[in-house]
């Protein structure tokens, strides 16, 4: 089920922004450096000897869920991850997961991009040779819906069970969306209305972390579209 979570009452990033600040998968969960103690033990119990928890930074941010995008199959960093980082992050990882650092372009793909094991949601506007490496990293297909060119992962959250999106797109692009996609996909926000649903939150198929400010009503709909309440 989805869980409220804080990250910190103070610094660089909002406390509720809990998708800024990990990126989690079904099979490894990176989550920013400094942190509240609670933030981390909440985390850990979740996680803990399922799936490795990796306590890191990308280019000396906390914002590692803006700054990556990645799946089971593997990771694509950006070119602002120091040599450290991309070692301490390669180490940390499962075996098989594939890992890349994107030489130049964009940092923010977390801004751009949607994804879960089987398919990625990309902006029209990106360069075709970022879309062959989506591919050969993630193993994915990528969807890069022309009609919806002003698609932003800003307003969307995927997993392999659903997909969420603000409140504002029109039914034909939910209707086209869920095709596309091969999942259920619904209207939704977070923390108390927000659009932003991808720095709002992070969700892999069995749990989901949200802002502290999310109501009741909003993680009843996040728990029904990623069906987080079933075994």
């Amino acid at each position: 089920m989805a869980n409220r979570l804080t990250f910190t009452d103070h610094g660089e990033i909002d406390h509720g922004e809990i998708g800024l600040i990990c990126n989690l998968t079904n099979t490894y969960c990176l989550v920013g450096s400094g942190g509240s103690e609670n933030f981390y033990s909440s985390i850990e119990a979740e996680f803990e000897d399922v799936i490795p928890i990796i306590k890191t930074s990308i280019g000396g941010s906390s914002s590692v869920g803006r700054y990556c995008i990645g799946n089971k199959n593997g990771l694509l960093l950006p070119h602002i991850t120091t040599h450290e980082e991309l070692q301490h992050i390669r180490r940390s990882l499962p075996d098989g997961v594939v890992v890349a650092l994107i030489e130049n372009g964009l940092t923010s793909y977390g801004e751009f991009i949607a994804c879960n094991d089987h398919m990625a949601l990309a902006h029209a506007d990106l360069r075709w040779e970022f879309k062959e490496l989506i591919t050969d990293v993630l193993g994915v297909e990528v969807f890069m819906p022309e009609y919806y060119s002003f698609f932003s992962g800003t307003y969307f959250a995927l997993s392999n069970i659903g997909g969420l999106i603000h409140p504002n797109a029109s039914k034909r692009v939910l209707d086209e969306l869920s095709a596309a996609l091969e999942v259920p996909v619904e209207y939704g926000t977070v923390n108390r209305g927000s659009a932003a649903l991808a720095p709002g939150m992070a969700v892999n198929d069995w749990t989901a972390f949200c802002g502290s400010s999310s109501t009741r009503a909003e993680l009843r709909v996040i728990d029904r579209v990623f069906k987080l309440r079933e075994p």
